[in-house]
């Protein structure tokens, strides 16, 4: 327990992810505060002790809380993070990407903020790489809308630290999964398959069902990020100095994912193959040494974070719905 209670925003924690991560920065004494719109965030993820405030993260709503508020740390989580979204409505994902960070940046700066943490994307900023496992400095080949949001904003912080002097760290997260991960968002095959074998419905599985992801699982996720809220950084220039990559180091493919929890849960009840997705990666992986120096790593195995998410999903069957969609993971 810290002897000075810390005041922490993180921004998008009613979601799936951000909501662990405030449950830690609460567990670990900090005075903690919510931003988030409930766009894609639950109420009921929402940590007893925090401070919520229910708002969009472009709004002068949340540029005053931040400058008001004077907080230590920002955990910047908000996001539009459909891929297929971003390609149907470019310029909301860019206002919400780009111009929310931005609003969040300047107020952090003009508070006096020490430090901020954003979360990119250790798979679309890649793109289809030519390295596997793909460390932090590989070639940056965004081929999505999202996926160039999520550089541009590596490329913003870099510009806020040198010439603003706004210290921050870059995670570059894999296939998150695990307990709260919603089985009818755009993301998360481990969630979606899992809710349809549940309920006796066929997995329904893009393309050939190769594609591999690196999939780690969200307890791994928050140490990643309480680690980053303390560790010492490099004073190299760059957008790639403070960034670290967040994945298991494996790569897994979906069908093994199906596979998977057809062992765990005893359940089959067929797959349904459907065309390709455009423009879908085929794999990737992450390379995870940089990380590894600086004290992180994943040490949640596949068939140990399955157990823990068919647990909640089996304990929450509100959250287990039948109207789950058919959509495999984003990269």
């Amino acid at each position: 327990m810290p002897d000075e209670k810390r005041k922490v925003l993180v921004t998008g924690g009613a979601g799936f992810i951000g909501s662990h991560v405030a449950d830690a920065y609460l567990d670990r004494g900090d005075r903690v505060w919510i931003v988030d719109d409930l766009s894609s965030g639950k109420r009921e993820n929402l940590p007893e002790g925090a401070v919520f405030v229910e708002a969009d993260i472009a709004s002068s709503c949340v540029a005053d809380i931040v400058r008001r508020e004077r907080f230590a740390l920002v955990n910047h989580h908000a996001a539009q993070i459909d891929v297929r979204f971003s390609v149907s409505d470019p310029a909301w994902d860019a206002r919400v990407n780009v111009l929310g960070l931005i609003n969040v940046l300047e107020a952090a700066c003009n508070a006096g903020t020490r430090r901020v943490i954003f979360v990119s994307s250790g798979g679309v900023v890649y793109g289809e790489p030519d390295v596997r496992p793909t460390p932090e400095t590989a070639p940056k080949r965004p081929t999505s809308p999202y996926g160039v949001t999520k550089l541009a904003g590596e490329h913003y912080l870099d510009y806020y630290r040198q010439v603003r002097g706004l210290e921050h760290v870059v995670l570059r997260y894999g296939n998150v999964y695990g307990p709260r991960q919603d089985p009818r968002g755009e993301a998360g095959v481990v969630a979606i398959f899992a809710n349809r074998l549940l309920n006796g419905e066929p997995l329904h599985v893009f393309g050939d069902g190769n594609q591999s992801r690196d999939y780690v699982f969200v307890a791994d996720v928050v140490r990643a990020n309480m680690v980053a809220s303390e560790t010492s950084l490099p004073q190299a220039a760059g957008p790639d100095a403070r960034a670290f990559n967040v994945g298991s180091g494996e790569a897994t493919s979906v069908n093994q994912i199906a596979s998977a929890l057809e062992e765990a849960t005893g359940i089959h009840t067929g797959r349904e193959h459907r065309p390709p997705r455009p423009g879908e990666l085929r794999h990737s992986m992450l390379a995870t040494k940089k990380f590894g120096a600086a004290g992180w790593s994943a040490s949640t195995s596949l068939s140990e974070g399955i157990r823990r998410t068919l647990e909640h999903l089996e304990a929450n069957p509100a959250v287990a719905a039948t109207d789950a969609p058919t959509r495999a993971p984003s990269p």
